[in-house]
């Protein structure tokens, strides 16, 4: 506590110190205001001729405390400061500028909303935990419409207990995302883009389908232009009518559109995409595409949409090979 109120004084203290040096400075420069240029200009060769001097004899000048640092700042806006300075390098000043950006921004960061009554965050806490089924927009809702209570679901989050202290929840399925996939993966395809720049700065968009159960690739193709008739045709070609797949995972890209998930129902899949910033609800995918970039596109730049495809033909093989060849094959 002591040391809290050291540090509080110190810098109190030097806040004091800057606003007095700032006065005086401002003063003295509408003081020079009235001179003659004449006169200026004689005090500031003057000035030079002394600085001059100390350059000469090699003198170390004394480490600048932080008022002195900000003046110099300050009044560097006013003048042709690079030809003016010199006990310190212009890098160094640059570096006070930034520095005293890095400070106010920093400090502008800190200021926010106000936490709401400590009765209030209990009371979100104590919904949260009685109400194992509500959300965040139904607990905001509850403390509006029945206690007059205006907070947004954003700051119903803020106070949102975690999961493990919400004892007794009860689950709105039988089974978690988790446990789905895996009594589910033989019959489950999934699909994702991957972005790939050319060497003439061009980008591509490579679509990739996958089993999970297997791991193994289904499709993969390469175009410039994505749309959802594309990426539609892609499935349509990949998946054959005789086909035991039962659901198809994607993201919320809008290349699937509603349109896709309503032709891909004839096909007998349930489209199933994953949650708001959720990858690891397509893990399976997100993996296989990072395979794609650590094992392939991370040694070689493509030259075209051409050459990609048969990059990605020719991995694509190789992936097959290596993941269903026999133990003694492989070695």
């Amino acid at each position: 506590m002591f040391r809290f109120f050291q540090n509080t004084k110190r810098s109190l203290d030097s806040l004091l110190n800057l606003i007095i040096d700032l006065v005086a400075d401002g003063l003295l420069f509408f003081r020079l205001l009235f001179r003659s240029r004449t006169s200026l200009s004689v005090e500031v060769l003057f000035l030079r001729k002394q600085l001059a001097f100390y350059e000469e004899r090699q003198v170390q000048p004394r480490r600048l405390n932080d008022s002195a640092r900000f003046s110099l700042m300050l009044w560097s806006r006013l003048c042709n400061w690079k030809e003016a300075l010199v006990i310190v390098k212009p890098e160094t000043l640059i570096g006070w500028h930034r520095k005293g950006f890095q400070l106010f921004w920093k400090w502008k960061s800190q200021a926010g909303r106000p936490r709401i009554p400590e009765n209030i965050r209990k009371l979100i806490v104590q919904m949260a935990k009685e109400n194992p089924t509500w959300g965040l927009a139904r607990v905001a809702a509850e403390l509006s419409v029945k206690l007059g209570i205006y907070v947004s679901p954003r700051t119903v989050r803020a106070y949102w207990p975690p999961e493990p202290e919400r004892r007794g929840r009860r689950r709105t399925s039988s089974q978690n995302w988790r446990t789905f996939v895996r009594n589910h993966a033989q019959s489950i395809v999934a699909c994702d883009f991957l972005v790939v720049v050319t060497a003439r700065f061009r980008t591509l968009y490579v679509f990739l389908l996958m089993e999970v159960g297997t791991r193994r690739i289904v499709h993969c193709n390469v175009t410039a232009h994505p749309t959802a008739a594309w990426a539609f045709q892609q499935l349509r070609e990949a998946i054959p009518s005789d086909h035991s797949y039962r659901f198809l995972i994607h993201d919320r890209h809008s290349i699937f559109s509603a349109e896709v998930d309503q032709q891909l129902k004839a096909f007998g899949l349930r489209v199933l995409r994953t949650p708001v910033r959720a990858p690891k609800a397509n893990a399976y995918c997100e993996r296989l595409v990072g395979s794609v970039r650590r094992e392939c596109l991370d040694f070689m730049i493509p030259l075209g949409e051409k050459h990609l495809r048969r990059i990605l033909s020719e991995w694509v093989t190789h992936y097959k090979y290596v993941s269903y060849c026999p133990t003694s094959l492989c070695g």
